[in-house]
């Protein structure tokens, strides 16, 4: 029972503040979790998140966001179309983990959107903050937020699979 409170009510979340932050990372982990076999979604709609195909991919694509946030012509994550982008995506985790959990569906939407939001404005909240601290060197702080995100999923998942 606390396994199971603590899924929905931390580890979903978590996995749309890291979709905030990074937003193919969570997706990325959650694929990789799912094609090992320790999310059960066979007999679910969400079968595909566990192919090696979607996991590759989504992996790739994870890999060229941590390049492409480092870019100088990277939209602000705030900015309307990658903040709708993070939330279709963390709704869409959220919805996953439900699947292979046999939960609600809606619930799991909820909880991931809403992790999304918190990820998106916390996490430039946060990193402009630091950024400003550090005297404008980005990288090293960016470099810190790649490697929370890869932690707070694989943290996350471990916690959803048990």
């Amino acid at each position: 029972m606390a396994m199971q409170i603590m899924t929905w009510l931390i580890a979903i979340p978590l996995l749309g503040v890291v979709t905030g932050m990074r937003s193919m990372t969570a997706i990325a982990v959650l694929c990789w979790f799912a094609h090992e076999g320790y999310l059960p979604l066979d007999d679910t709609w969400a079968a595909w998140v566990g192919k090696l195909s979607t996991t590759l991919i989504f992996t790739v694509l994870a890999l060229a966001e941590f390049i492409a946030d480092k870019l100088p012509k990277t939209p602000n994550r705030t900015a309307l179309p990658p903040l709708l982008a993070r939330v279709v995506i963390g709704g869409l985790i959220g919805a996953i983990v439900a699947a292979g959990l046999e939960g609600s569906d809606i619930e799991g939407i909820i909880l991931g959107v809403g992790g999304a939001l918190i990820g998106a404005f916390a996490g430039f909240l946060i990193r402009r903050e630091l950024v400003n601290r550090f005297g404008g060197k980005d990288w090293p702080v960016a470099l810190v937020e790649d490697a929370s995100a890869i932690l707070g999923a694989v943290f996350a998942m471990g916690i959803i699979t048990g």
